[in-house]
């Protein structure tokens, strides 16, 4: 049996939400890492690019700063490579002469937080200066130093942590869209199936049966499920079956099928009190067969059986459906007749019942025997008033009868109100 969970414990999460969080927890993973690969794999890639412009670059200054190294002119150095560097991705140019002293120099402005951030990340990510020799006729004349900017590699930063912020909403979005078929492939089936269960456990609903879904491992689950039911709705038919067996044998006669004494007092109680309510009588006869035990002793249990059977089978006929026949043990039986209009029609009936037995009884072996009847007759309210007390006036008019002579019936004497 589950164990409820112990109070103040968090609810347990649904098994859409854990799916839900895991593909999101996938998403992010997979996005991020993609994202992290292609911007490591970039950043090396725009590193080396960046390194062979600046070589280029530091070649091209050197061209341009040749002449104005040999004659000394550094205002014409300077004004060559501001020109050149204003137009590329540098941040500083280093000219110095032949003997390493500073000739002539030019340095881009820093003029906001977004330049500075700029230009230390280029000092971290960019390779460092890059340093060529200015030769004329083969004799170093100078160098030019040539440090990078880093707007571009900024640039490429800033893109990269956008497309991995799309990415991250992009994969949400599929995420969602994900989990919403996961609800109609995974999830939907697992509800259907607890659905059953709970009808089978709180109703006891044994018929109902789980739908094929188009994945194998749910669907095999779910004809489990159902074989599992087919066993139990087995279980259960086999189950009310044996308890209406029972409950037949319990009320019942098992060799005549008539109720027996139990049913026939219960259902002659009831008869009793709606006849108190509604001013209604209600005839009871007691039957006995005469010389019964003659018939056990000289032919068999058998042929006693076979007489028993037969006068319940004449009994029955004899009354109306309405009424209620049954075995009190032995050879004796009863018959109920409620509601009872006239007392004199349960005399008729008693006439009926005795001219029944006329004919004789045909035994399996094929011999024939002749049985007799008396009946007693009691009437609610006439002879007694409760179940026991009209049994009992039923008893003694049938003793009467068969003192007087088998085969014959009479009223009980007991008055209203005596037992």
């Amino acid at each position: 049996m589950r164990q409820p969970a112990p109070p103040g414990s968090p609810p347990r999460p649904t098994l859409q939400s854990v799916l839900r969080r895991a593909h999101l927890r996938l998403a992010f993973v997979a996005v991020a890492m993609a994202a992290v690969s292609l911007i490591v794999v970039a950043v090396i890639a725009l590193r080396a690019y960046a390194g062979n412009n600046l070589n280029l670059l530091a070649r091209s200054l050197g061209y341009t700063v040749e002449a104005a190294l040999v004659f000394g002119d550094r205002i014409a150095a300077a004004e060559a490579i501001g020109l050149i560097a204003n137009k590329e991705d540098v941040a500083e140019v280093i000219v110095t002469d032949g003997k390493g002293l500073p000739f002539a120099a030019w340095q881009l402005p820093v003029h906001s937080a977004i330049a500075r951030f700029e230009r230390e990340v280029a000092g971290i990510a960019l390779p460092g200066p890059v340093t060529t020799m200015v030769l004329h006729d083969g004799i170093v004349v100078g160098q030019v130093e040539v440090r990078g900017q880093g707007s571009q590699f900024f640039g490429f930063l800033l893109g990269g942590i956008g497309g991995i912020l799309a990415g991250l909403a992009i994969s949400v979005l599929g995420a969602y869209v994900s989990s919403q078929r996961l609800l109609r492939n995974i999830i939907a089936p697992l509800r259907a199936l607890a659905g059953v269960a709970h009808a089978v456990r709180r109703e006891r609903a044994f018929e109902q049966r789980v739908e094929p879904v188009a994945i194998a491992e749910l669907n095999q689950l779910g004809d489990d499920f159902n074989a599992l039911l087919d066993e139990l709705e087995e279980w259960q038919n086999t189950l009310r079956e044996e308890n209406a067996s029972l409950e037949y044998q319990a009320n019942h006669d098992a060799l005549t099928g008539l109720p027996n004494r139990v049913q026939f007092e219960s259902r002659l109680e009831r008869a009793l009190s709606r006849a108190a309510e509604t001013g209604q009588r209600v005839a009871l006869l007691y039957l006995d067969c005469d010389r019964f035990k003659e018939v056990n002793d000289c032919l068999g249990h058998e042929a006693g059986d076979a007489v028993l059977i037969g006068i319940a089978a004449r009994v029955r006929a004899q009354m109306p459906e309405a009424d209620l026949v049954a075995r009190l043990g032995g050879d004796e039986f009863a018959a109920m007749l409620a509601p009872m209009r006239e007392v004199a029609s349960a005399g008729r009936i008693a006439e009926g019942v005795l001219a029944t037995m006329a004919p004789t009884i045909v035994l399996p072996d094929g011999r024939t025997v002749a049985i007799t009847m008396s009946i007693g007759v009691a009437v609610y309210p006439d002879h007694a008033t409760d179940a026991i007390g009209l049994m009992r006036a039923a008893d003694a008019a049938m003793y009467r009868a068969k003192r007087a002579r088998p085969g014959s019936w009479q009223f009980a004497e007991s008055v209203a109100g005596q037992a």
